[in-house]
Formats: structure tokens, C-alpha cells, sequence
């Protein structure tokens, strides 16, 4: 039921949020990926330790047998029966509880940032995969435009008006797209594969695309991002927690290093007596078992040296975990800074290549009715026409990289909260 439960806190945000091509794949994704299971696996075993630990030890049941009977007033005793329970010293056992608290929350920290790395990852391969369906369908249109070109400049040369080199550069420009295209096949095949491994299923019908991407907007200003991911990064969390577990560690070996208790009862059975000489002097309880109660133990915690020992590990565990917070606190912000710098660099780039698309478009068209009249050269019609392909591709590019580093950017803050 527990696992059920966390299952659904993993997947019911598909349901709340619009619709978006990519939110089935992740929902495959949650239910498939072998990495996240293994990580949720070992978040729920680490919940079944809490009640191995805040439990009392098992009691002690003991059966004795006298081989030489031990003779008493009563009779002779047989055999014993004993019980007991120890009790460790107060608050032992919560302080025991506490550890494996912590370290669940510490393994839940680990499923949750494994969780939202292989969405990360899943968006990033899908803009990846968006990317590569626009370059090839450009690439593909561009060659029916070269295509028109190669007859538009046989037409000329036929009719005298240009030499037949205007028809091999067509064609050198025609077989450099044609590799190109190839390429970005080979790579669209290739990273179809790699989005099905995150997925770990084979994908039977075509990849839903959409037609165009849409910018998704960085919530925050850098410094409330640098802040918000000190405060909610998921690895730092982990490490937090595990911190945490470690100064309860430090508590629980002071617990350990007092007396635990323990109580009792034991049971002796006795053999009536048989004095045939004088039977009527027989005791009254003759042959009644004996029940003794209480009993009660204390252990002596006297090699204090081991666990003066135990304390100074956990004492070093803890600054080794704090050192690494210090360490991955420092990664993260670095990290954080040039994520930043990439978006910022990726939405220049879209505006400039939004821009340049715009003012090569119109210059291919002032080019092409130029060279109509014959007031301009055919290489040059090539080379804007090329152009033109360029900026398309890169503001494809740009707008495929300002939306990743926002996910990557909103991956180190530790939020999911794309839209």
C-alpha cells in the first residue's frame, strides 16, 4: 500500500498539468526505468528497517535440567524454566528509530533527484529528437528548392544566358545537403535509441512531436534560483539528512554506552518426597513447583573504550558529510552560473537568428528577381539560399537550447514546475 501510494505521488502530476506531448512518455518513464525502480527499491527498504530498530530485543526463554537433582525440604528439584526480557537504557530505541528515520528520508531524497534527473534527461533527449525532425525537414525542403534551382539554371544555360557551371555548383550544393541529411538520419536513428533506453521501452508507433517548440520561461532571477537551490537542490538534501543520521549516530553511542535492564520469572519443577518411615511428616507443599519472581539483571558497560570509539566515527562521519554539503554547495553554484550564461547566450541567439532569417528571406527573393533580369550572379542566389538554411537550423537550435537550460536549471533548484 505504502509503495502504491508513492507511485502515485511520482505519476499523479501528469494528470493535473495540460496537456503536453511529452507527459506520456514520462509517465512510461516513472513505471519502466530500471535506474528509478532500483532507487524507489532502496527507498522502501530502508523503511523496513524503522521497525527493526525501535523494537524491543527478542526475549530470552531457558530450560534447565539438573543431572544431580538438588534436594530441598520440598523435594528434589528437576529441571527450571526461565524467561526474560532486557530494556535498553531510555531512549535508546528512539534515538535508534531517529537514524533510520533519517536515512529513509535521506533514500527518499535520492529516488526523488533520480525521479527528476530522468525527466530532465527524457526533455532534453525529446528537444533533441524535435530538433532533428526540423533539420531534416528543412534540409528535405531545401533540396526541392535546389532542385528548381538545377532547372532553373539548365533552362538559362540551354537558352545561352549563363555557363554550365551554374548547374555543377547546384549539384555540389545538392550532394553537400544530401550528406548532410544522411547525418542528421543516422543521428535522429541514434538518439530515438537513446530516448527509448530512458523510457526501457521500445517505441512501436511514431514519435508525437509537436509542430513547433515553445519557449519555456526561467521563473526566477539568478539570485532567487541560487538561493531557492541551496535551499531545495535534492542531492544537498540527501546529504542534509545523512548529516542528520549521523549526529543521532553521535547520540544513539552515548545510549549505548549505558546499562541496559532486564526482568524475569523462572519456573522450577520439584519431585514430591517419599519418606515411607514417617510419611505423615511430609510438608504440606510437598512436590509444589516452585515460582520465583522477580528477576531482575543489569549489564556493566565497563569497555567504554569501543564505544568512545563509535561516537568519534560518527563524529567524523558527520564533519566528512558536512565538507561534502560545503564541496557539492560550491559545484552546484558554479554549475548554476554557467547554466545561466547558456540561457542567456541561447535567447540572444534566437532573437539574432529570428532576425537574420527574416533579412535573408528577403534578400533570396530580391536575389532571385535580380537574377530573373540578369543583374545578379547565380552563386550568389546559392549562397543566401544556403544562408537561409543556416538560420533557420540555428534558430531551431536556439530555441532547443534556451529550453533545456531551463531544465537543466530548474533541475539543480530541485523544482519540476516547467509551465
Amino acid at each position: 500500500m505504502r509503495k502504491l501510494s508513492i507511485m502515485l505521488v511520482c505519476l499523479v502530476h501528469f494528470q493535473a498539468l495540460s496537456q503536453n506531448p511529452i507527459d506520456p512518455y514520462l509517465a512510461i518513464a516513472a513505471a519502466n526505468n530500471p535506474g528509478l525502480k532500483a532507487s524507489f527499491n532502496d527507498f522502501m527498504a530502508s523503511l523496513e528497517l524503522i521497525p527493526q530498530v525501535k523494537g524491543l530485543p527478542d526475549p530470552h526463554l531457558a530450560f534447565g535440567y539438573f543431572i544431580q537433582p538438588v534436594e530441598t525440604r520440598v523435594g528434589a528439584q528437576k529441571a527450571s524454566l526461565s524467561i526474560s526480557q532486557s530494556f535498553p537504557w531510555f531512549g535508546t530505541l528512539k534515538s535508534k528509530e531517529n537514524v533510520a528515520c533519517q536515512i529513509a528520508d535521506a533514500k527518499l531524497m535520492a529516488f526523488q533527484d533520480a525521479k527528476l534527473k530522468l525527466f530532465t534527461d527524457i526533455r532534453i533527449t525529446y528537444n533533441e529528437l524535435y530538433y532533428l525532425d526540423q533539420a531534416i525537414r528543412l534540409t528535405e525542403e531545401n533540396l526541392l528548392v535546389l532542385a528548381s534551382f538545377r532547372e532553373l539554371a539548365t533552362v538559362n544555360f540551354e537558352s545561352g544566358k549563363t555557363g554550365f557551371v551554374n548547374v555543377l555548383r547546384v549539384e555540389m550544393e545538392e550532394e553537400e545537403l544530401k550528406t548532410q541529411l544522411a547525418f542528421l538520419q543516422d543521428s535522429q536513428k541514434s538518439t530515438l535509441v537513446e530516448f527509448e533506453n530512458l523510457l526501457n521501452v521500445k517505441i512501436q508507433t511514431p514519435l508525437e512531436l509537436p509542430d513547433s517548440l515553445v519557449l519555456v520561461p526561467l521563473s526566477s532571477h539568478e539570485q532567487i534560483l541560487a538561493d531557492s537551490m541551496i535551499a531545495k537542490n535534492l542531492q544537498l538534501q540527501e546529504l542534509k539528512y545523512q548529516a542528520l543520521a549521523k549526529e543521532d549516530q553521535i547520540k544513539l553511542a552515548q545510549m549505548l554506552s549505558r546499562p541496559t535492564f532486564s526482568v524475569g520469572l523462572s519456573y522450577i519443577f520439584v519431585d514430591e518426597r517419599s519418606d515411607p518411615e514417617s510419611p505423615g511428616n511430609l510438608p504440606p507443599d510437598n512436590g509444589q513447583n516452585a515460582l520465583l519472581f522477580p528477576q531482575v539483571g543489569m549489564s556493566l558497560p565497563i569497555f567504554q573504550k569501543k564505544y568512545r570509539a563509535l561516537r568519534n566515527q560518527a563524529s567524523l562521519e558527520k564533519e566528512q558529510i558536512l565538507y561534502q554539503i560545503e564541496d557539492k554547495t560550491n559545484l552546484l553554484s558554479s554549475q548554476l552560473e554557467f547554466l545561466v550564461r547558456d540561457h542567456l547566450d541561447a535567447l540572444r541567439r534566437n532573437q539574432l537568428y529570428r532576425h537574420l532569417y527574416i533579412l535573408a528571406d528577403r534578400s533570396l527573393s530580391l536575389l532571385l528577381t535580380e537574377f530573373s533580369a540578369g543583374k545578379s550572379d547565380f552563386e550568389e542566389v546559392l549562397r543566401m539560399e544556403r544562408k537561409l538554411l543556416d538560420y533557420q537550423l540555428d534558430l531551431e537550435e536556439a530555441l532547443v537550447d534556451v529550453n533545456n537550460a531551463v531544465y537543466k536549471i530548474t533541475y539543480l533548484v530541485g523544482d519540476e514546475n516547467y509551465r
